[in-house]
């Protein structure tokens, strides 16, 4: 393995029912050093965080079943995992959605389709920013 990777051994769940963005993520992901798991929907990404107990979680907002948003409550308000960061994915930048993710627990929004860049600069954010709340606890 590669000595700079950015992301060594950072586990990440990506739940969307795009196959395309979740095959992109996976890739993107894995090349920066992080052990993904995949899921298709919320229901299906909630066993998955359950079982992988992640770092981070993407998330989409629109997806059949369980939305992100849902998704995005159901996980906050879980003692487990309120804490485990929590970035939603969407194709609308809209202040609504925005304010919908905050509302839910959503740590920070990333634009579809995203880059390999902003999808890796976004799990460093979002590590950083966990690490530095742990310090504060």
């Amino acid at each position: 393995m590669d000595g700079n990777l950015p992301l060594p051994g950072v586990k990440v769940v990506l739940i969307d029912d795009s196959s395309t963005i979740r095959r992109s993520g996976e890739i993107f992901l894995n090349q920066a050093g992080c052990s993904v798991a995949l899921a298709e929907d919320g229901f299906d990404g909630l066993s998955k965080v359950a079982e992988h107990q992640p770092d981070v979680i993407f998330v989409d907002t629109m997806m059949p079943r369980l939305d992100g948003y849902q998704t995005c409550a159901l996980l906050k308000n879980h003692p487990r995992f309120k804490n485990v960061p929590v970035i939603m994915l969407t194709s609308r930048d809209a202040l609504f959605e925005r304010a919908r993710g905050k509302l839910a627990g959503a740590g920070q929004y990333l634009l579809k389709p995203f880059d390999r860049k902003s999808l890796i600069e976004a799990v460093i954010m979002q590590i950083q920013e966990k690490k530095e709340a742990d310090r504060g606890d």
